[in-house]
């Protein structure tokens, strides 16, 4: 064989081998890309949704999504400081503020995913212009419950509040013309004095686990923008939060079809807000 033609066989090799490895190497190397949620122990029909997700998420990005599931609320941020998982998924805006200011943290939200309203429910009244003066009204004890609940109480007309987007407490109620007694109990516990009390505000996990459906509800949060500080968010460290593989997470829950499997699982109970305007 002459010098010629082993070289133009070297090339020919060459040239086999640069295909060989953009064609087969890389896209085994992109669908190897694997990013851990840090998520709270999930029931079948978060199960559900994060399935497609994931579904999304290795098609279309050649991301593998891993789940790390904690039981406690004070877990995941701590996780994903200590860089335990690389996102989580399971806090709204508020939340995700007080764990920062009170830990001196920098967690940044990346994305929006969903807005789960809360509810005002009776068994003494059918609306809320129906409460009498002195009705006492049951909301959650911690920072950010309760002053989500005395939102839906403003909404609902019952109070005024300061002005400023911070947590409230009932030290920042302006106005009270029915002179409600405002009572702060454990979240957990809200709905068990729905006999007890006029009125009642309730998580929607909370109330889902009593029995209590949205028909049962006299008063439901608007989505305006008192609401913005409750929605949902897929959290990463500040270094990560233009991290084009995390971003790429975003836009695979994001869809179309995880919207659509959030209504399938959740009803009206929970909504997707990525696209929603609060306003």
């Amino acid at each position: 064989m002459s010098n010629k033609s082993k070289i133009i066989n070297a090339l020919v090799l060459l040239v086999i081998l640069v295909l060989g490895y953009f064609s087969f190497v890389q896209p085994n190397q992109k669908a190897q890309k694997t990013v851990t949620i840090g998520v709270m122990a999930a029931n079948k029909q978060d199960d559900a949704i994060w399935s497609q997700v994931s579904k999304t998420a290795k098609s279309k990005y050649g991301i593998n999504l891993k789940f790390k599931r904690f039981t406690d609320y004070s877990q995941p941020n701590k996780a994903l400081e200590n860089g335990d998982v690389d996102l989580n998924a399971f806090q709204h805006y508020a939340f995700l503020d007080a764990y920062n200011s009170k830990n001196h943290s920098n967690l940044k939200a990346i994305g929006q995913t969903f807005i789960a309203p809360i509810h005002l429910y009776s068994k003494s009244y059918h609306q809320v212009s129906d409460f009498q003066d002195g009705d006492t009204i049951v909301v959650p004890n911690d920072a950010s419950n309760e002053s989500r609940a005395l939102y839906v109480l403003k909404n609902a007309g019952l109070i005024e509040l300061s002005s400023g987007s911070n947590l409230k407490t009932t030290k920042d109620i302006t106005k009270n013309p029915k002179n409600l007694k405002i009572k702060e109990i454990s979240a957990d516990q809200t709905a068990r004095t729905l006999g007890d009390a006029q009125g009642v505000v309730v998580n929607g996990n909370y109330a889902t686990a009593a029995g209590l459906s949205l028909k049962d509800a006299i008063f439901t949060e608007p989505l305006n923008k008192d609401a913005k500080m409750w929605i949902n968010i897929i959290a990463a460290r500040s270094k990560d939060k233009n991290n084009k593989t995390y971003q790429e997470v975003v836009k695979a829950f994001q869809t179309k079809e995880v919207k659509q499997a959030i209504h399938e699982q959740y009803g009206d109970s929970e909504q997707a807000a990525w696209d929603k305007n609060f306003n």
